[in-house]
C-alpha cells in the first residue's frame, strides 16, 4: 500500500471523527452545523482511480449518516457531488486538469476557494432539498444553504491551509 492510500484512509478516518465527534455537536446560532468532512471530496487525488472516488465518496457520506441518523441524506449528497467533480474542476481550472501532470499547486488560491466553494455548495443544496424534501420551503433551505456554507467553506480553507501538504 503506498503512501496516498494511506494517507487518504487517515483523512477518511479523522474526519468522520471530526464531523461526529466535534462539529455534528456545534449549533451556531441553532441551525449551523459546518460539514467539513466534504474536504474529503476535494484532497482525494485528481488522477485516482474514479470508482474507488465514488466509493470512497458514498462510505463517507454513509458513515457520517449512521452516526448522525440521517438517513442516507450525507450519502446521497456525496455521492452527487463525487460524480460532478470533473465537470466542477474544467470549469474552475480548465481543460488543463485533464493533462498527466496537472496539480493544485499549478492553479491560483482563487481557483482553489472556488472549487472547493463549489464542492460545498452542491453538496449543501443536495443535502438541504432533500432533507426538507418540499419546495415550499425554498427560503429555509436557502438560509440553511448559505449559512452552512459559508460556515464549512471558512472552516475547510481553514483546514486545507493548516493540513494541506506543500504541494498544493
Amino acid at each position: 500500500m503506498n503512501s496516498t492510500v494511506l494517507i487518504n484512509i487517515l483523512r477518511f478516518i479523522l474526519l468522520v471523527l471530526t464531523q461526529v465527534l466535534i462539529f455534528n455537536t456545534l449549533n451556531f446560532l441553532g441551525f449551523i452545523n459546518p460539514l467539513v468532512y466534504v474536504i474529503f471530496l476535494y484532497w482525494y487525488p485528481i488522477k485516482g482511480d474514479r470508482g474507488v472516488f465514488m466509493l470512497s465518496a458514498f462510505l463517507i457520506g454513509f458513515m457520517i449518516d449512521v452516526f448522525s441518523d440521517t438517513m442516507a441524506l450525507h450519502a446521497m449528497a456525496t455521492l452527487t457531488v463525487a460524480f460532478v467533480r470533473p465537470i466542477i474542476m474544467r470549469f474552475c481550472f480548465g481543460v488543463n486538469y485533464e493533462f498527466q501532470n496537472f496539480s493544485f499547486k499549478n492553479t491560483t488560491k482563487v481557483q482553489r476557494v472556488t472549487f472547493l466553494g463549489l464542492l460545498i455548495l452542491l453538496h449543501q443544496i443536495v443535502f438541504f432539498t432533500f432533507e426538507m424534501l418540499s419546495l415550499s420551503h425554498i427560503l429555509l433551505i436557502l438560509k440553511k444553504v448559505f449559512a452552512t456554507g459559508i460556515v464549512t467553506l471558512f472552516v475547510c480553507t481553514l483546514f486545507s491551509s493548516l493540513f494541506s501538504p506543500k504541494s498544493e
